[in-house]
């Protein structure tokens, strides 16, 4: 008999993101050998059923989101409704938390620590009691590096029942294609490629400062509440001659062939993971990201894939830029290791069967239980 499990995500694709991203990878690779189902906001005031991945994505009704946390009041009540063998819920998610407490689920628990609630002094104080009920509650919880989890003040109560798992992806297969529509003659070459939201703790404006000191072409592809500071600041750093704010744009694959480099700084933790950055490694690019206190530098090693400078540092960035620009030989085989990396350690595959272990030992731990106490 095929099992059932449902995830609780804040959204799901095609909305952007990280953690969705992580959750329709993972739905995809589970719906194989399970029923999946999943829980997510939708982006209207009614709820939507759709079959999606090989799975069942009830979108729920929404009113707001406030502070990123969207309004999903009838999250409870559907919880209430599933009977599934497993629930997987993806956290940072306070919404998530409340609806386990309030409908008092006891069944098998799998929280995924994406991150830290960071900020939000107010909502972390009124919701943090739910959210260590839930922890506490959990059978398992999987975090995303070794490093966050030793970093990460949250999960310290918690320590011995977690099980670091890496994210994964699904690669495309490098084609040979022209990007003749993707990449203008005019965009002077060496091109350097950086993708996320336009968000603080992105650290872009620490980029555009670097920009002063390199002579290339920085590809800046994304879209967030920063676009028009970001754009005053490179007209006032005299950089937006080389600098292409290019927005949200759906197929990378392009950008990549066609950069020399890839760089992810981001100067606070709310970088959990960088997943971005396995995309670019896949490519064969190499990565210059922050040693920040995550598990970026885990993903994209200093000296190995990439090269990891401190954050906030726009001279140590623009030393790391150039030294990849001016040292051809350097640069191929960094990229040629990060592809290897990407695909032997952070793959979907690898990811998905360290998942499903998970799962059996959860679900072995309660029949065991349950056996004693019969």
């Amino acid at each position: 008999m095929r099992r059932t499990i449902v995830h609780i995500g804040k959204f799901y694709p095609p909305h952007p993101g990280g953690i969705e991203t992580h959750v329709q990878t993972l739905v995809r690779g589970l719906s194989g050998s399970s029923n999946v189902q999943v829980l997510a906001a939708g982006n209207a005031i009614h709820a939507k059923i759709e079959r999606l991945d090989g799975a069942t994505i009830m979108r729920l009704p929404t009113w707001g989101v406030v502070a990123s946390l969207p309004l999903t009041p009838t999250l409870p009540l559907e919880l209430r409704k599933l009977k599934p063998s497993l629930l997987h819920v993806h956290v940072p998610n306070p919404a998530a938390a409340f609806a386990v407490a309030v409908t008092g689920y006891r069944g098998p628990l799998v929280v995924t620590h994406h991150a830290d609630t960071l900020g939000r002094k107010l909502l972390k104080k009124l919701t943090a009691p739910y959210v260590r009920e839930m922890m506490r509650r959990a059978d398992r919880i999987i975090v995303t590096s070794h490093r966050y989890l030793e970093s990460s003040e949250e999960l310290a109560p918690f320590k011995s029942k977690c099980a670091v798992i890496p994210l994964g992806m699904n690669y495309p297969e490098p084609v040979a294609s022209s990007l003749a529509d993707a990449i203008p003659p005019s965009w002077v070459p060496p091109l350097i490629l950086s993708v996320g939201r336009l968000v603080p703790y992105k650290g872009y404006i620490c980029l555009l400062q670097a920009m002063q000191a390199v002579n290339a072409t920085l590809l800046l592809i994304g879209a967030g509440p920063l676009e028009r500071d970001l754009k005053s600041a490179a007209q006032n750093l005299g950089v937006c001659g080389k600098v292409k704010f290019l927005g949200w744009i759906d197929d990378l694959q392009p950008y990549y062939r066609a950069s020399s480099l890839f760089v992810l700084p981001s100067i606070t933790r709310a970088e959990a993971f960088g997943l971005v950055q396995l995309e670019a490694m896949a490519a064969g690019l190499p990565v210059i990201n922050t040693d920040i206190d995550s598990g970026v530098p885990e993903v994209s090693p200093d000296g190995i894939t990439g090269i990891t400078v401190p954050p906030g540092d726009s001279t140590a960035l623009a030393q790391a830029i150039n030294t990849l620009l001016e040292t051809p030989g350097l640069c191929q085989r960094m990229g040629a290791a990060a592809r290897a990396r990407a695909r032997s350690e952070f793959s979907a595959d690898l990811m998905i069967r360290r998942t499903l272990n998970v799962y059996d030992e959860v679900l072995a731990g309660r029949t065991l239980r349950s056996s004693a106490a019969d």
